[in-house]
């Protein structure tokens, strides 16, 4: 029975979805006017994960992950850049899904864009201004009317009274109240508009505000009412609080709200030395400076080593630690072909990953699992471990390369200037305890403990792993 952590109700909460089988799930996806980093890195690995085990349960899954492109940011980088919004976001996009690709993130099944679903918006200010709660100001924006919802601050357990006394709101003297959010940008010169019948300075020419692309694109592709919403930790509010208002009052009836998710979902910060990653500090790491240094599968295991909700503390030493946790899953796979990609769920050790799983996404735990069965063929070499570590791995994504793929990577490693080749090292040790030669063959042994390589000794012959 899989229980997930509702943030609206701050508990967890056995998973019920709306229609039986079937789950429908949004995440909050980028916005594409530079390279995806180390944060939005997360948010696509930990939802794919929820997604894997989701089908892995037996639930048809539709997973929506939109793209923002159209937004103050994108337009002041194509300016900077003297090319046009379509090119610029094109080509981020496109660079986007070559890292996710690298991380081993399943593409998800609709990728909605911002500027496809305007006319969508469009109709969804409408109907908010028709129900009282959006009006028209007198510069051609439209704003939401926070004081008209009352459910507002629902998401975050706070009241309008405390979020007017802890948040910073920007002053606009054309808001009736600070909180109030905007709908709709009057257009300005230079900038991207369409047509509204909203009236105003430009005719009604404008464009979007950043909230009201996600209200239009999951009621557009989920419904009115859907089972999950997902996203990072900093979208809480205002931006999953706005949703909330807008998909709630848009789609009420009789002056009731319509319910617009079941679970809300939010994965924790990415940190970087125990401080917060930021282009300021100097902090700052995209995906693919990462993986200049790492494996993308290293970075993916890194990232599911934690608990989605927990901050994740990025460092080199952590990475460092990752590669070889990782290599000791692999290495434990050497010699052997699986083929047969069934689960025993009644297994013990299954049984324990599908109860991690079920229990909030607990990837620690099931990590933990696959250890085990590590060492359970480390010991035994049991073919039944064998397959359940590389299936279990499998829904979270990992072990999906040969070991011998992934290992190649660390087939050469540096020892005094000269670059080891560690099977032909093994295979000499090999012949020299044959010739009773065991100082030649302690020799190689010390050689290769000094470049991190430790050598398992065992009836079926030696097999070697990263220290």
């Amino acid at each position: 029975m899989l229980k997930i952590y509702n943030t609206s109700a701050r508990e967890k909460q056995v998973f019920t979805p709306i229609v039986h089988g079937k789950v429908s799930m949004y995440v909050c996806g980028m916005t594409v006017y530079d390279y995806c980093h180390l944060g939005h890195a997360r948010v696509m690995v930990v939802f794919d994960m929820v997604s894997r085990w989701l089908r892995a349960s037996g639930y048809d899954v539709t997973y929506v992950r939109n793209i923002t492109d159209i937004d103050d940011k994108i337009i002041k980088r194509a300016n900077e850049n003297n090319e046009t919004i379509a090119q610029l976001t094109q080509r981020f996009i496109e660079a986007m899904n070559e890292d996710a690709a690298r991380l081993g993130v399943i593409r998800p099944d609709i990728e909605p864009k911002a500027t496809e679903f305007v006319q969508g918006m469009i109709e969804m200010i409408n109907a908010l201004i028709e129900k009282g709660f959006a009006y028209r100001a007198d510069n051609g924006d439209v704003f939401y009317s926070v004081n008209h919802f009352p459910g507002y601050g629902k998401l975050s357990g706070k009241s309008l009274e405390d979020l007017r006394a802890g948040e910073r709101v920007e002053v606009d003297t054309f808001k009736k109240d600070p909180m109030d959010f905007v709908l709709w940008k009057a257009a300005k010169p230079g900038e991207p508009s369409w047509n509204s019948p909203f009236g105003g300075p430009n005719s009604g020419k404008g464009r979007p505000g950043w909230h009201i692309e996600c209200s239009a694109m999951s009621s557009h592709h989920l419904g009115h009412h859907f089972d999950i919403h997902g996203g990072g930790q900093d979208l809480q509010f205002p931006h999953h609080e706005n949703e909330i208002a807008q998909s709630e009052a848009a789609h009420s009836h009789d002056g009731k709200p319509c319910k617009m998710v079941n679970y809300w979902m939010h994965n924790g910060f990415v940190r970087v030395d125990d401080e917060k990653m930021s282009k300021s500090l100097g902090n700052f790491f995209t995906i693919r400076t990462v993986l200049e240094k790492y494996d993308a599968e290293v970075v993916r295991f890194f990232i599911l080593r934690a608990h989605y909700r927990s901050p994740l503390n990025y460092s080199d030493q952590h990475l460092d630690d990752a590669k070889s946790a990782l290599t000791r899953l692999y290495t434990a796979l050497r010699g052997h072909e699986v083929v047969d990609l069934t689960i025993d769920w009644q297994h013990p050790q299954a049984a324990r990953f599908r109860d991690a799983m079920n229990d909030d996404f607990n990837t620690p735990e099931a990590i933990a699992v696959l250890f085990d069965l590590a060492n359970e063929i480390n010991k035994s070499k049991a073919l039944t471990s064998v397959r359940l570590l590389k299936n279990l791995a499998g829904i979270l994504g990992l072990l999906e390369r040969s070991p011998e793929e992934f290992l190649q990577g660390d087939a050469a490693h540096v020892f005094a200037g000269e670059a080891l080749d560690i099977d032909a090292l093994i295979q000499a040790r090999l012949s020299a305890k044959k010739n009773k030669d065991f100082a030649q063959a302690d020799a190689i042994r010390k050689q290769l403990a000094a470049a991190g390589i430790v050598l398992e000794d065992s009836p079926q012959g030696t097999t070697w792993r990263r220290a």
